[in-house]
């Protein structure tokens, strides 16, 4: 029970970033196509910039329960995913320099500079996740000791450029919509449009990857053993639906948690439908590392859940607090504050 509980708690992790950070990483793709001038380009920096740092917590703590939780599954991810992982720390060092030194250059080739660092910042990161989680549905090249036999380019397959290309549009519709809930004027305008025209992409796109979910993994017998996994496709599929309904309709806090809910549900289905496993051998099935023999000793998990259960909540109420405090929208009037990015 224990280690169903932990491995429940780490794919929820998991989808919180994907969560919190996703409209980061959406903004920061949008840059470049959206902002027509730099007072919209620093209405896009300062959407993000109060929240990207503490989003990144997630990361942090998804990281630190696979180490903590599960060692072994650690070690293997991180030893088979060393390339791509190594890509994304110095996207995400680069994208933290982009938001820190743009506003204290006066130079515009800096500035630009730094406007690219922030699109390539996100962008890579983006691609890179959907990357990695498909080839962990699918199942990577790894032996009974964990050594991983293949290289970057075999992860660049079918299925794994489908899930970089479906995190992509994820994160441009989730970080679209944030900045309609932030901005004002054409900028909104056309974050809205964006908004509606990303969504039969994204809703094409998932639908293929669904399909190919079926061809390329087990997901599909996972259901017929835990039937109540479906409950969070069908989350994610409602709330996407729903999602563009209620852009339609300008209600566009609900669309965004809605959205919200999209990449939660599809996120804890993909994870949930690994279970038991936490790395697939695609060599040989014994050679899986699972929940069994991955994880930490049983008292190493109490203690850590008992930590959890007294911090999550705190960190959840902070960051709470933080979103309410900056709930308004960025205005001229924000920018011209010494602490506005």
């Amino acid at each position: 029970m224990l280690l169903s509980i932990w491995f429940f708690l780490w794919a929820l992790l998991w989808a919180i970033y994907f969560v919190l950070d996703g409209f980061d990483f959406g903004l920061g793709m949008l840059l470049p196509f959206l902002a027509k001038n730099d007072t919209e380009k620093r209405v896009i920096y300062n959407s993000s910039g109060p929240y990207w740092d503490g989003n990144e917590v997630w990361l942090i703590t998804a990281g630190g329960v696979t180490f903590a939780a599960f060692p072994l599954a650690y070690a293997t991810m991180f030893s088979a995913l060393y390339a791509p992982l190594l890509i994304l720390l110095f996207a995400l060092i680069f994208r933290a320099v982009s938001f820190e030194f743009r506003s204290k250059f006066e130079n515009k080739t800096l500035k630009t500079a730094c406007d690219a660092c922030l699109f390539l910042g996100n962008l890579l990161p983006g691609l890179l996740l959907g990357v990695a989680f498909a080839n962990l549905y699918q199942g990577i090249p790894v032996d009974a000791n964990g050594i991983y036999h293949g290289n970057t380019l075999k992860l660049l397959n079918p299925y794994g450029l489908t899930g970089g290309v479906l995190f992509v549009l994820m994160f441009l519709y989730h970080g679209s919509l944030w900045l309609n809930l932030k901005s004002t004027g054409d900028l909104q305008d056309r974050a809205s449009n964006t908004a509606r025209r990303i969504w039969p992409f994204l809703l094409g796109i998932y639908l293929i990857f669904l399909t190919m979910t079926a061809f390329y993994t087990n997901s599909w017998s996972a259901v017929g053993h835990y039937p109540f996994f479906i409950i969070f496709l069908v989350i994610a599929l409602a709330g996407l639906f729903v999602s563009n309904y209620l852009l339609a309709a300008g209600k566009i806090l609900a669309a965004w948690a809605c959205s919200a809910a999209f990449i939660l549900g599809s996120t804890q289905f993909g994870v949930l439908c690994m279970f038991p496993n936490l790395i697939i051998s695609s060599l040989d099935p014994a050679a899986s590392i699972t929940i069994h023999n991955g994880a930490s000793s049983p008292l190493t998990l109490k203690i850590m859940l008992i930590v959890a259960l007294i911090g999550v909540p705190i960190v959840l109420g902070y960051q709470a607090w933080v979103y309410y405090t900056f709930s308004h929208r960025v205005t001229k009037e924000t920018l011209e504050s010494d602490h506005a990015y």
